[in-house]
């Protein structure tokens, strides 16, 4: 943030000739959510021994897809009205995606500081095309959170510590996902079972009933990341990791903190006591990474093991 603050909130200095941003977006939920699929996703937490992978990361990678679709939009444009310059982006460089979205009309901040549809909800990837033509400007629209403070409530860290502001050193999907290193001691109990990411703001907003279901297979879940047990995936090797998550987002954070992740959710398993076998079922699965070449690892499963 420090090193490319400028570049962000200055489009030209990112891509030199940019004169207008075209701002796009992308519903991800899977075609066969089912219509109650908020309280289907909260009642996960309620299972401590089940990992909880965010919704949008349970298909394929979604820079891949979105970029290709760009860049396809692009090439049609260049089609219908010559050649132009241009950059693609999509959660890939120093860009105010959901800024640059409020702005060009696509939603409004919410109060988690994610952008809002009333068409759509939050369940949506963000996207954008630097051009070099000088188009027209679409107007914002306005907010419609009201009083409704539900996301700050449901925050299980509190990491949304004012309206629109967040603090990102709190966030799960920070910690499980950009954070190298161990988490947080103080943190590791309010993560739960959640293994990659954290979407209960997004599952509390009422604007969410909205949400739209997508139409591309891409988005689809793949087998093993919704509904598996956190002893089965704290068995993945690396190279099955690898297998598993390959053209995933979840492939970028390694096997290191997805380790490390695990372990956390586990020590939270076992402090919720579910049953004595299961328990017991935990405590060999975590006794089998005691010595784990990573010092993570290891000090996040002596975590686990203390209780």
């Amino acid at each position: 943030m420090a090193s490319h603050g400028l570049k962000r909130a200055r489009p030209a200095e990112l891509v030199p000739g940019t004169v207008s941003v075209i701002t796009v977006r992308m519903d991800y939920l899977p075609a066969s959510t089912p219509e109650d699929w908020q309280a289907v996703e909260f009642a996960r937490l309620e299972r401590p021994t089940e990992a909880i992978v965010s919704v949008y990361a349970r298909g394929r990678d979604y820079h891949k897809v979105l970029r290709g679709r760009l860049q396809k939009l692009s090439e049609r444009m260049a089609q219908a009205m010559g050649p132009f310059g241009h950059r693609v982006f999509t959660d890939s460089a120093p860009v105010l995606e959901a800024e640059l979205a409020a702005r060009s009309g696509q939603g409004w901040r919410g109060k988690h500081t994610l952008l809002l549809s009333r068409e759509a909800g939050s369940m949506f990837f963000l996207g954008e095309i630097y051009v070099d033509l000088a188009l027209p400007e679409s107007a914002p629209v306005s907010g419609h959170c009201g009083s409704c403070s539900a996301c700050m409530d449901v925050c299980p860290t509190q990491a949304i510590v004012a309206p629109h502001q967040l603090d990102a050193r709190r966030c799960i999907s920070y910690l499980t996902i950009e954070h190298a290193g161990p988490i947080p001691l103080e943190l590791r109990p309010l993560i739960g079972n959640r293994i990659y990411g954290c979407d209960d703001c997004q599952l509390a907003c009422p604007w969410n009933k909205f949400a739209q279901r997508s139409a591309l297979p891409d988005f689809d879940e793949r087998q093993g990341l919704s509904g598996s047990q956190l002893t089965t995936l704290w068995g993945w090797s690396e190279a099955a990791f690898l297998r598993h998550t390959e053209g995933s987002p979840i492939r970028r954070i390694g096997h290191v903190r997805w380790l490390r992740n695990i372990a956390v959710a586990m020590g939270n398993a076992l402090r919720a006591g579910t049953d004595a076998d299961a328990d017991a079922t935990l405590r060999q699965a975590l006794a089998l990474h005691a010595s784990h070449g990573s010092d993570v690892v290891r000090e996040a499963v002596a975590w686990a093991l203390e209780i």
